[in-house]
């Protein structure tokens, strides 16, 4: 092997070494609970800003009528801000 080959190989193996701890850093940072934003992007299937119960899973379909404040039958990004947080789960 000559020297330009075990320099390129050498970078390769560095390059992909930083790439995997970013890539891990952040999935870390994304372990917290999805902001109100998310929670709309991933659940308002008919996108008209509202969620209903039908499209609303885990948590809050659980605390639905809690977090509707206003009783509509919807809840808007404003109630969902509001809504308590659940609890962690163990450490991370």
């Amino acid at each position: 092997m000559n020297t330009k080959s075990i320099v390129l190989g050498l970078t390769a193996i560095a390059l992909v070494t930083v790439s995997c701890k970013a890539q891990s850093n952040d999935r870390q940072r994304r372990q917290g609970p999805p902001s109100v934003d998310e929670i709309f992007e991933q659940m308002d299937e008919d996108e008209d800003g509202l969620l209903s119960e039908e499209e609303v899973k885990g948590p809050l379909k659980d605390k639905f009528t809690d977090i509707d404040t206003d009783e509509d039958g919807f809840l808007s990004k404003e109630e969902v801000e509001k809504a308590p947080k659940p609890k962690r789960r163990g450490p991370r």
